[in-house]
């Protein structure tokens, strides 16, 4: 039986994002592969963690698994990473990025600022045309009071005896020499007997930090945007990460998206797809004028040319298409109903030749 992925975390079901990660964080430091070389029950333990970490930090699947449990997230879980790969915020990087950046580098060089990711809801209109955000980011940013370097001011932080001042240590597996960063001061090189008391010797403060997005036409849910050097401090005067902003589009309540292309239903009177008429027709761009053909039947779908998405990268619209909803009266009074009785009279026709048709077929299959 798969543990409760609450349990797993050792955690409280109402744990917030911080409690969340910085759970995960102590297992992930405990049972990293890295750390425990051919000790199969850690790796099955960090990749537990990652699987209730992966779930329980997305607001969707968390409120899945609380509503339905594990048959919520896929039953039996699976790859534990499949929700980073193809698409989203991008790789199983990202989530590394995020929780071991301050520890393994991030993704560049030792001492990198760790990768961060900030959700920006965008309304259907903003996506398609672009806009710009102010957002806030909380973020590790380098402590002013020891100037990032962790120690007190007026001391100096100790060369590492561990790596010798290198950062890393390095270990035979098999045919292979494999380095990693040193355990003792986690890649720093020095090791800080007297810490800052601002700081914690970590050379790095939360702080929120106001930054303006500019969202480009054309994005969609799931789209990622990067902002170099707008990630974590890195330590020791090592680069800072990145950002990525990740869109989530609302929906709209007329229009449906498809890429580039936008949908939607028209509902239009019996007499005016019987007769024919031109109507108002709303779109992205404002209303327009469609001409509705007499006799147009409910389903019939009419495109109206660039009135879609901009597509991203500034390469033209897509089309909008119309699908015509006939609307069948109801309610009808004395006269209207006698008006009614009469075409029907004058039609002469119990079956409409759509009906007839679809009748016929129906009799051709079963004779």
């Amino acid at each position: 039986m798969k543990r409760d992925y609450y349990e797993v975390l050792g955690v409280s079901r109402h744990a917030d994002a911080r409690e969340l990660k910085t759970a995960y964080r102590k297992l992930a430091q405990k049972f990293h592969p890295d750390r425990n070389p051919d000790n199969d029950e850690a790796e099955e333990r960090f990749k537990e963690a990652a699987e209730a970490y992966e779930v329980l930090s997305d607001a969707d699947k968390r409120a899945r698994y609380d509503q339905f449990g594990h048959a919520g997230v896929g039953g039996a879980g699976g790859d534990p990473f499949a929700g980073f790969r193809g698409g989203g915020f991008g790789s199983v990087s990202d989530i590394f990025g995020d929780i071991f950046g301050d520890i393994f580098g991030g993704r560049g060089g030792r001492g990198r600022g760790a990768d961060l990711r900030y959700n920006l809801e965008l309304t259907f209109e903003e996506a398609a045309f672009g806009t710009e955000k102010d957002i806030v980011v909380p973020r590790h940013l380098r402590c002013e009071t020891c100037g990032g370097g962790g120690a007190k001011p007026g001391t100096r932080p100790e060369r590492c005896g561990t790596c010798g001042g290198a950062g890393e240590v390095r270990f035979s597996q098999g045919f292979f020499a494999v380095s990693r960063p040193c355990p003792q001061c986690e890649g720093r090189g020095e090791v800080i007997s007297d810490p800052c008391d601002d700081c914690g010797g970590k050379g790095l403060r939360v702080k929120e930090s106001k930054l303006n997005v500019k969202i480009p036409a054309g994005v969609d849910s799931g789209t990622r945007l990067k902002l170099s050097g707008e990630g974590e401090s890195g330590l020791g005067g090592n680069p800072p990460g990145d950002l990525f902003v990740v869109c989530r589009v609302k929906e709209h309540p007329i229009f449906i998206r498809d890429d580039s292309e936008v949908l939607c239903e028209l509902p239009i009177t019996f007499p005016q797809a019987a007769l024919g008429d031109e109507i108002q027709v709303p779109t992205l761009d404002g209303k327009v004028k469609m001409r509705i053909p007499e006799g147009t039947q409910t389903g019939k779908v009419f495109r109206l040319k660039g009135k879609g998405i901009p597509r991203l990268g500034g390469n033209g619209r897509g089309d909008q298409h119309v699908r015509i909803v006939v609307e069948t009266p109801s309610g009808l009074d004395a006269k209207q109903r006698e008006l009614l009785e009469q075409f029907a009279a004058a039609s002469g026709e119990e079956v409409s030749p759509q009906a007839r048709s679809f009748f016929e077929k129906v009799k051709d299959l079963f004779d």
